[in-house]
C-alpha cells in the first residue's frame, strides 16, 4: 500500500501531482472507496460527511473525477461477511479516508477488520487529517476526544513510524498552532511532523518525502 497522508485533503496543485505519480495512471480511469466514518463522531458530523462523499469540501478528495467511488462505512461491515464488502475494496485503486476523531475512527477500523486489510492492499491510501493520523503509532493525548473505554490510550495502528499534527496554525484552528505542536510532540517517542492544509507525506516503498506548499517541520 501506498499512503499519502494529508491535513486538509489534495488541497493543492503540488499534492494532485503527487497522488497522480502515486496512482500510475489518469485519475478519471481510477476506482475510489471513501470512508468517512471518523466524521460521525463530530458535533457537525452528519454535514462533515455528507459534504465529503458529495465532493464540496474545500479541498476535495471524492470530488476529484474519479471513474467511479464507492462507499465503505466501516461501523456498518463490521457486522456483516467480509466476503460481500472486501472485494470492492481490494478491487479499489484508491481509499480515501475522511478526517473527525482519529480514536473512533481507529476503533472502528480494529472491529471492521479493515487494519488487517489495509497492509495487503496494492493502491494508494489518502488520509486526510484524522484519516492520516490513524496510521501513526500515537496521536498523542492532546487529540483525545472520544474513548471506547475509560483507560483508552492514543496508540493507533503503527503503520508508520512518525505521528503527525495536523492543520497547523489552520485560522479556525486557533489552538493548533506551533508552540502547541511542540509541547505535543515533548510527550512522544517517536518521530513527529506538524503539518498545515497545504502540506502532505508521501510514504511509497519505504520511502518517505513531504510535499508542501505551505508549512510543515520535524518536531522529533
Amino acid at each position: 500500500m501506498k499512503y499519502l497522508l494529508t491535513s486538509g485533503g489534495v488541497k493543492n496543485e503540488s499534492i494532485h501531482q503527487a497522488l497522480r505519480e502515486m496512482l500510475g495512471k489518469p485519475i478519471d480511469e481510477c476506482r475510489a472507496i471513501a470512508i468517512t466514518t471518523a466524521s460521525y463522531a463530530l458535533q457537525n458530523g452528519a454535514t462533515l460527511a455528507t459534504n465529503f462523499i458529495q465532493g464540496k469540501d474545500e479541498a476535495p478528495m471524492v470530488g476529484l473525477g474519479w471513474k467511479s467511488v464507492g462507499l465503505l462505512e466501516l461501523s456498518a461491515v463490521s457486522v456483516l461477511d467480509p466476503a460481500i464488502w472486501q472485494p470492492a475494496v481490494e478491487q479499489a485503486d484508491v481509499i480515501l479516508v475522511n478526517g473527525g476523531d482519529p480514536l473512533f475512527l481507529h476503533h472502528w477500523f480494529v472491529e471492521s477488520g479493515f487494519d488487517r486489510l489495509l497492509p495487503n492492499l496494492t493502491g494508494v491510501y489518502v488520509g486526510m487529517s484524522a484519516g492520516s493520523m490513524i496510521l501513526t503509532p500515537r496521536i498523542g493525548v492532546e487529540f483525545i476526544n472520544w474513548r471506547s473505554s475509560a483507560d483508552q490510550t492514543d496508540e493507533t495502528l503503527g503503520f508508520v513510524d512518525f505521528s503527525i499534527f495536523p492543520h497547523l496554525d489552520h485560522p479556525q484552528l486557533p489552538g493548533n498552532h506551533l508552540q502547541a505542536a511542540k509541547d505535543w510532540a515533548t510527550a512522544l517517542q517517536n518521530p513527529a511532523y506538524a503539518i498545515d492544509d497545504d502540506t502532505a507525506i508521501r510514504i511509497e516503498e519505504g520511502k518517505m518525502d513531504v510535499i508542501s506548499e505551505g508549512q510543515w517541520l520535524q518536531l522529533r
